[in-house]
């Protein structure tokens, strides 16, 4: 049943998939009649039963992060599937979000870390996983699936969810920057910010662009922080950082 909808929650086009995780591989076997398939499995054991099992396959034995090493898991492009690790969720959903060759990413993941990457402003959630990932793709949740339908049964609720991307990959400076904002999510935007940024500069911006002092980030909307970045870039503590970004811009 599960394996079904996450099938029918798949973007329809031609493009290679890559599963990440096959384990035994029910939906390895489901993934095969669709499009042109490589799986990725760090298991050896499963590895072995994988190749027994389909020698239609292209399989991958190994971390899959030792093969993403320079930015592209593959050199055309393709939509990512993946049954994830609470403990590696989220990087590798970052390194998909930031592989230009990464179309379409649909993860089985916790549900809470679902939850931080579809927040919205205002949310307890929402934070710069929220803001990145919402920056370059459409991002939903599509189901939950609840411990009872996993053998053996995980102590916490699971959901798939889907990132479209619009735009090939996010700006690492930018996701450098929300992580100092969001660095301590209970304390003011002002307070983080001014931990790597002159405290004056960002009450000239907030000023700017009408932002009470007192306000969190959570409160702050991705347009909102894009501005903000946009009028502090280069105006850092650290001199250094000025002419690092203009060399990464340049790039």
């Amino acid at each position: 049943m599960y394996l079904d909808k996450i099938i029918e929650s798949m973007p329809n086009n031609d493009n290679l998939i890559v599963e990440i995780g096959p384990g035994l591989g029910d939906l390895t076997e489901k993934l095969l009649q669709k499009n042109s398939l490589v799986a990725y499995e760090i298991d050896e054991d499963l590895c072995k039963i994988l190749k027994d099992k389909f020698n239609n396959l292209e399989l991958v034995c190994g971390d899959v992060l030792d093969s993403w090493q320079t930015g592209r898991l593959r050199e055309e492009k393709y939509n990512l599937i993946a049954n994830l690790p609470y403990y590696v969720a989220t990087n590798i959903i970052l390194k998909a979000l930031n592989d230009e060759n990464c179309e379409n990413i649909l993860v089985l993941i916790q549900k809470e870390v679902a939850e931080k990457f579809s927040a919205k402003v205002g949310e307890k959630n929402y934070s710069s996983l929220a803001i990145i990932a919402q920056s370059i793709a459409d991002v939903e949740i599509k189901f939950d699936i609840p411990p009872t339908a996993f053998n053996p049964a995980p102590k916490v609720m699971s959901s798939v969810i889907l990132f479209k991307k619009f735009k090939p990959k996010y700006d690492e400076t930018f996701a450098k920057f929300l992580k100092v904002a969001f660095s301590q999510p209970r304390k003011t935007l002002l307070k983080n910010l001014s931990s790597k940024y002159e405290k004056n500069k960002i009450e000239k911006v907030f000023e700017i662009l009408n932002i009470q002092k007192n306000i969190r980030p959570h409160q702050i909307s991705k347009e909102l922080f894009f501005e903000v970045f946009s009028e502090l870039k280069g105006e850092t503590k650290n001199d250094n950082t000025k002419q690092q970004y203009t060399t990464t811009k340049k790039q």
